[in-house]
C-alpha cells in the first residue's frame, strides 16, 4: 500500500486508518453474511443492527438526553438550510440567524423562502474574520429560533461559547461536532454533515429535541418531514448505507480515544502548536481574530501570493496535502479535524519553519 500522507483538507477530510482498515474488510464480508456492507439490504437484521449501535455511541458520547432523536438523512448539510425553516416556520413567523460566513449566509438566503429572516449580527463586511458574544446582538422576541454556525471553514472562526438566548436555538455543527463537549439540552436542532469528524460525504446527522417533530406545516412534502424520519429510525427510505457505517466506526474508535474531553484537549494541542508557529513572527498572517479562532480549521497568509503558491508546492511534495485556502479568500488553511494526528501538524509547523527561513522577505 502506498504510504499515506498528511491530509489537511477540509472535508471531505481525513478519517481513522483503523477505520479505513476495518471497511476494507466489511466491504468484502460484513459481520460474516457473506456479503458487503454496501450489498446488504438495509432491512437486513444486522444492518439494523449496526444503526441503532451508531445511534447508541453517538448518544453516549455527546451525551443526548432522550427527550432527543437521531436522524440519519441524505442531501447533506445543505439540504437543513431548507429543511429547518420548512419545519419550523410558517405563514408569518419569523427566525433570527447569526451571519458568520458563507455557510450562514447561504442558509438566510434559503430560510427567506419560508418565513421573515432578520439578521441581528454579521461580520460580513469585516471579511467574517470573528464572532459575536451574547451581547452583541439582540434576538427578536418573535423569533421562533436562532440560527448560527459553530464553526466556520473558510473563515477558520469558531463560537467558543453557546450563545445566551431564551429563542429555540439551532446550530449547524459540521465542521467540530464531535470536537468539544457540547450541552445538547440548550439546543432545539442541531446537525452536521459527516465529512469533517464524523465520517465520508453522503449522510447528515439531525440530532431534534423531540417536541418539535409536532410542529411541521400541514404543506411539508413528507419526505421532508423530520417526524417521517423519526417514526421510521431513519429507513423511510434507502439511507445512505455505507455513509453511516462509516460514521459507526468512527464513532467506536472516538470512544477508543477517550471520547470527547479527550478528543478536545488533543484538539486544542494542536491547534495550539499551529498558531504558535503563525504568531511567531510576520511570516504568516492568520485570517480570524485571536479571540474567534477555531480549533478546526486555521487559514492563514504568507507575505505575497507568489510566496503562498511556492509554499503551497513544496509542501505537496512534502506530503502535506489539502493546504490550499478556499476560492473565497486564497491563501493556505490547515484543518485539522479529530482524526488528524499530532505528529502530523508537527511535520507541518516544521516545514513552516524551514520555508520561512529559506524564503526570506526583503
Amino acid at each position: 500500500m502506498s504510504q499515506r500522507i498528511d491530509n489537511f483538507s477540509a472535508g471531505p477530510a481525513v478519517l481513522p486508518e483503523q477505520v479505513l482498515v476495518q471497511a476494507t474488510r466489511d466491504i468484502i464480508n460484513f459481520r460474516n453474511t457473506g456479503m458487503g456492507v454496501m450489498e446488504i439490504s438495509h432491512r437486513a437484521a444486522e444492518f439494523m443492527a449496526m444503526v441503532k449501535e451508531t445511534e447508541a455511541n453517538l448518544r453516549t458520547l455527546m451525551g443526548i438526553p432522550d427527550n432527543y432523536r437521531v436522524l440519519f438523512l441524505q442531501g447533506g448539510a445543505s439540504s437543513q438550510f431548507f429543511m429547518i425553516p420548512m419545519n419550523l416556520l410558517g405563514a408569518g413567523k419569523k427566525a433570527s440567524y447569526l451571519n458568520t460566513g458563507t455557510w450562514a449566509k447561504k442558509a438566510i438566503k434559503e430560510a427567506r423562502l419560508f418565513g421573515e429572516i432578520e439578521v441581528p449580527y454579521s461580520s460580513e463586511e469585516g471579511g467574517y474574520k470573528r464572532v459575536p458574544g451574547s451581547d452583541e446582538y439582540q434576538v427578536a422576541a418573535d423569533s421562533e429560533y436562532l440560527y448560527y454556525v459553530s464553526n466556520n471553514t473558510i473563515y477558520g472562526t469558531q463560537f467558543h461559547e453557546v450563545p445566551t438566548t431564551e429563542r429555540l436555538l439551532v446550530c449547524d455543527m459540521s465542521s467540530d461536532i464531535l470536537s468539544r463537549p457540547v450541552d445538547i439540552s440548550r439546543f432545539g436542532i442541531i446537525f452536521a454533515g459527516a465529512q469533517k469528524n464524523l465520517g465520508p460525504a453522503g449522510v447528515t446527522v439531525v440530532i431534534i429535541r423531540e417536541d418539535l417533530l409536532a410542529r411541521t406545516p400541514d404543506a411539508t412534502p413528507t419526505i421532508l418531514r423530520y417526524k417521517t424520519h423519526a417514526d421510521q429510525g431513519s429507513l423511510f427510505n434507502t439511507p445512505p448505507c455505507f455513509a453511516i457505517y462509516v460514521v459507526g466506526e468512527v464513532l467506536k474508535w472516538l470512544l477508543d480515544q477517550g471520547g470527547v474531553a479527550a478528543i478536545h484537549q488533543q484538539n486544542r494541542e494542536k491547534a495550539a502548536l499551529l498558531y504558535q508557529v503563525i504568531d511567531g513572527s510576520d511570516y504568516y498572517r492568520g485570517h480570524a481574530e485571536v479571540g474567534s479562532r477555531s480549533l478546526m480549521n486555521i487559514p492563514f497568509n504568507l507575505p505575497t501570493p507568489e510566496l503562498e503558491r511556492k509554499f503551497l508546492a513544496e509542501a505537496a511534495a512534502a506530503g502535506l496535502a489539502g493546504l490550499k485556502g478556499h476560492r473565497s479568500i486564497g491563501g493556505c488553511r490547515a484543518s485539522i479535524y479529530n482524526a488528524f494526528p499530532y505528529a502530523g501538524v508537527v511535520r507541518l509547523t516544521q516545514f513552516m519553519a524551514s520555508f520561512a527561513a529559506d524564503n526570506p522577505v526583503a
